[in-house]
């Protein structure tokens, strides 16, 4: 197997000018990088990526971290991370850190020890100070960790009114908003759109903190409805709520759409699955993806980002839990 030397040796240049080549730092004539180049393909020459990160103390790895990978949202994101980090030579590390700081903790220590490049964080388990002290690249998805770290958001407070306003213009007088957890950035902006759209109506409203998980969603949903009867719309802040709430409903004997409307948000792909299907505020989580990537890779690769904070538009997808016509 060809090494370095072998490369310099028929390249006719000396091993600290290929290794330049190789780690793109520093300055190789333009007749240089033709006779290495040449050189590497003739001997299908490979280079060492271990022996690479100890000198420069970097490797093309990209840690994600996921605060809960069975939501199906996180999985869609990731797979929009991996393909546009793949065209740009870089491996994806999924780390899935429970909402626990302790994990997390531990997958940005573990990964500094192998000379990652970059992290995208869709948690805010710990405090700004930690991320700003890595050392290392850090772009924030979903959720605002603080200003000095650049990020790309949906517009979580506008969905939400455009999800709420739906139920009321489908005749939605007694409603239900199934909010994130209180202190996450986009379940409080989504409760903020919801207080927005229903301000100033003659429609009877019931806030319930919700986690973003499914058999809790359920439990909470079959409880609520169970003990207030005339309950005609729900608004959940998240597709994963909604599924529950459409579980429980079904549970309940309550027909949805006709005696209940339903609408979550994400517009992850099970929400098309469902019966009826998910009537949903839909955040373009493949765009999300693709951008946050080119926005970290462009902080390790020291090139200056035209725009530190990005916000993604959202569109009300209307399928079958909520009624088309009023």
């Amino acid at each position: 197997m060809a090494n370095i030397r072998d490369v310099a040796k028929e390249s006719g240049v000396s091993v600290a000018t290929v290794s330049r080549f190789i780690n793109q730092k520093g300055y190789v004539s333009k007749e240089a990088k033709e006779v290495i180049g040449r050189a590497i393909k003739e001997l299908d020459y490979k280079p060492n990526l271990v022996a690479r990160s100890l000198s420069t103390k970097q490797t093309k790895l990209i840690g994600l971290i996921v605060p809960d990978i069975m939501n199906p949202f996180f999985p869609e994101l990731a797979r929009a991370v991996e393909d546009v980090a793949l065209t740009y030579d870089y491996t994806v590390v999924l780390c899935n850190s429970d909402e626990k700081a302790e994990k997390e903790i531990h997958y940005i220590e573990t990964l500094r020890q192998k000379y990652v490049a970059g992290f995208i964080v869709t948690t805010n388990q710990l405090q700004a100070s930690h991320y700003q002290n890595l050392d290392i690249p850090v772009v924030a998805l979903d959720r605002t960790i603080d200003a000095s770290i650049p990020t790309v958001s949906s517009n979580n407070k506008e969905g939400a009114r455009l999800g709420t306003a739906h139920l009321i213009e489908q005749g939605c007088q007694h409603i239900v908003c199934m909010r994130g957890p209180t202190g996450l950035g986009p379940a409080d902006d989504r409760l903020d759109g919801f207080l927005e759209a229903v301000e100033g109506k003659e429609i009877v409203t019931h806030i319930i903190e919700c986690p973003f998980h499914f058999e809790q969603s359920e439990e909470i949903a079959r409880k609520f409805l169970s003990e207030h009867k005339g309950i005609d719309g729900v608004f959940a802040s998240s597709d994963v709520s909604a599924a529950g709430v459409l579980k429980a409903a079904h549970s309940l004997g309550i027909i949805v759409p006709d005696e209940l409307q339903i609408v979550g948000f994400d517009g992850i792909a099970l929400g098309g699955m469902l019966s009826p299907g998910l009537t949903t505020v839909a955040q373009d989580i493949y765009k999300l993806g693709a951008l946050v990537t080119r926005m970290l890779i462009k902080l390790i690769e020291e090139i200056e980002l035209e725009e530190k904070e990005i916000q993604v538009p959202v569109k009300l997808i209307i399928r079958g839990t909520t009624r088309s016509e009023q």
